[in-house]
């Protein structure tokens, strides 16, 4: 089973981003943010989805144990943060990569 919390941090400390910072991305109110950590509580399906919009993930991804491998939630949470230019600059280079190790 999947500690929500617990990924929930794991992809917010991936983007080094404060709870409060979640809160602003989410537009979740930092008090139920707060709250949701200092008394573990589960978010509620509408926090939920919130917060996975700010990771620019979908709740299928978020629950998507496959997705729970580290250096590829890296790769992802790193590409999310580029501009699109740099993410084809990557798409090119990776299919290079990958073109070239065959």
């Amino acid at each position: 089973m999947i500690d929500v919390l617990a990924k929930i941090n794991r992809l917010r400390k991936e983007r080094n981003w404060t709870i409060y910072k979640l809160s602003e991305e989410a537009m979740v109110s930092q008090s139920t943010m707060s709250n949701m950590f200092t008394r573990k509580t589960m978010p509620s399906l509408y926090t939920l989805d919130r917060i996975c919009d700010a990771f620019g993930i979908t709740l299928s991804e978020f629950f998507d144990n496959c997705s729970d491998d580290a250096d590829e939630s890296k790769i992802v949470s790193l590409f999310r943060q580029l501009n699109q230019k740099d993410r084809e600059t990557l798409i090119a280079l990776a299919t290079h990569l990958r073109q070239t190790s065959d």
